[in-house]
């Protein structure tokens, strides 16, 4: 998912753009006679989100939904289906049996690219229908909120341009968003159920010069995040990004300004009070006011926060963890840029910039790095460290963890890593010996990889690939005369005629070390024995 990068400025992006990867897809017939792609992997190899119901796996990918019933066996996708069309998913979330889901997509507009929110669909039957909510947007007069005893100014959110669901949560029976442009919304659970234009209402947390608020306080300020017609005014606290419910009543929001806390989910928007939480308004505070992401321990009771270093030259990146519901914070795993958590009853996971960290709640100062990941059955390789999403399935035994790269699955029956990995990567069959290609594509340095996939018809021979510019000028030689198609170097395929891939990999650079300019670019494979093959890359950055 789904995932990231991002964070910094109002004209804010999502990390994970769409990759453009072939796809052959088996198309299934369901109930309401949308078409979901069944594959035996994800559609994407981008992982926004994760989340595990029972014995089935869901993916936020920026190519839609992806659903696994059987351990990740096989996945159904719901890429181009009519309720999803070709979505990115922002964020995932079960509550009550049912499960939510966040869309978004990129638009151009005068040259530059924004994000735009397409709103929520959610489904009560496993995924087989689906039911879509607009994104929460203000009616142009909607310019002041009730809070208590006070009338307070806000700037209308009319538009769903840099307006997306970021994370969610479900407190007090609510429904709670978390948007950079719009903020903290809720709506009833009960109400979404039966009317899918049910109103959602704004949140009131406390502005950047106020460490709390309750309904009796005298208040004077505009429910804005950026300035506007009322005035300079502008509040970072009002730009949230990360959503987490420690119980019914208890939820916490994360911001670009610190961590507000509620314990009255329950009660109506203008009634609720709030604290907030950052580096300046604590003796031991979070290492940083910018808060991309939150996780909350039950078993242990334990508040975590990936918290950035904002606009204080004194925060610092860092893992923040509260066991006093924020009163007090610890930080660990300093100068690491978390992205997300998952927790079970005798772990916790973070996933970072620089990998998988696994800490044992009983220490959470001793965390441990999963490292380099390898699939045992095909031997390759992940080739990136940056994760976005992470669950645990089979009762803890099972990690499971996104990046922009690929998803992987960890079986760890001692609650250690264990060097039982999986890799899925989304990439096309090849069905015949001369086939080949190349994805993403088109890829950008600066994210990835590319993955150049080929066969050598099952068997080991001796391998070269060079890439070559437009005009077929030579440029880097990624192998040559490399065993290929031994058990260390082959992908299985799904094709019926049991010819199996092969991956190498292309990071962007000639033979100096240089990224490429930006254009087409063409990759040569001679294989002995074979004629040699070409294919084309495309290089966006």
């Amino acid at each position: 998912m789904i995932k990231q990068i991002f964070l910094f400025t109002f004209i804010f992006s999502l990390i994970l753009s769409a990759q453009k990867i072939p796809k052959t897809f088996i198309l299934e017939k369901v109930n309401n006679s949308s078409e979901i792609l069944t594959d035996e992997n994800p559609a994407s190899n981008s992982i926004t989100d994760i989340l595990v119901v029972g014995d089935t796996i869901w993916l936020g990918t920026s190519k839609g939904l992806s659903q696994s019933i059987d351990n990740g066996t096989t996945w159904k996708n719901y890429l181009n289906t009519s309720e999803f069309g070709t979505e990115d998913i922002i964020a995932l979330l079960y509550a009550k049996g049912v499960i939510f889901v966040s869309t978004g997509h990129s638009i151009e507009k005068n040259g530059s690219s924004f994000t735009e929110g397409s709103g929520l669909r959610f489904s009560s039957d496993n995924g087989v229908t689906w039911q879509t909510v607009s994104q929460p947007i203000d009616e142009p007069g909607d310019s002041s909120v009730v809070y208590g005893k006070n009338i307070l100014r806000a700037l209308p959110v009319t538009v769903a341009v840099e307006n997306v669901i970021y994370d969610f949560a479900f407190a007090g029976n609510k429904i709670w968003v978390a948007t950079f442009a719009g903020g903290l919304r809720s709506v009833s659970f009960d109400s979404l159920m039966v009317n899918t234009n049910a109103k959602w209402r704004r949140a009131i947390l406390p502005p950047d010069f106020l460490s709390s608020i309750k309904p009796s306080d005298s208040l004077s300020f505009a429910l804005q995040p950026v300035a506007g017609k009322f005035g300079k005014e502008e509040y970072l606290n009002y730009r949230l990004f990360s959503l987490v419910a420690a119980d019914d009543s208890t939820l916490y929001a994360g911001s670009a300004n610190g961590i507000n806390k509620t314990t009255n989910a329950f009660l109506p928007a203008d009634s609720i009070s709030w604290v907030k939480f950052n580096h300046q308004n604590q003796d031991n505070p979070i290492s940083g006011n910018f808060n991309v992401a939150l996780g909350y321990n039950k078993f242990m009771k334990a508040l975590f926060a990936a918290s950035w270093k904002a606009n204080d030259l004194n925060e610092f990146n860092a893992v923040s963890y509260s066991k006093d519901g924020g009163v007090n914070w610890n930080t660990t795993l300093h100068e690491e840029k978390a992205h997300n958590f998952a927790s079970d009853k005798n772990s916790v996971i973070a996933v970072t910039d620089n990998g998988i960290y696994l800490n044992e709640i009983s220490s959470l100062n001793s965390w441990l790095n999963a490292g380099s990941i390898v699939d045992k059955k095909s031997g390759l390789a992940l080739q990136t460290t940056k994760f976005y999403s992470a669950a645990f399935s089979n009762n803890g035994n099972t990690v499971w963890a996104g990046s922009g790269d690929g998803l992987v699955k960890n079986e760890m029956p001692n609650y250690n890593w264990s060097d039982d990995w999986t890799i899925f990567y989304a990439s096309q069959p090849l069905q015949k010996k001369d086939d080949c290609y190349a994805f993403p594509n088109p890829f950008s340095p600066k994210m990835e990889m590319a993955k150049i996939k080929y066969n050598t018809g099952g068997i080991s021979k001796k391998v070269t690939i060079r890439i070559l510019d437009f005009g077929m000028n030579y440029l880097r030689t990624l192998i040559q005369n490399v065993d290929r198609g031994n058990p260390a170097h082959v992908i299985n395929s799904s094709n019926t005629d049991g010819i199996n891939g092969v991956i190498d990999y292309w990071d962007g650079r000639d033979d100096f070390g240089n990224v490429v300019p930006n254009g087409v670019y063409f990759y040569r494979i001679e294989i002995d024995g074979q004629d040699s093959q070409f294919g084309k890359i495309m290089v966006i950055q």
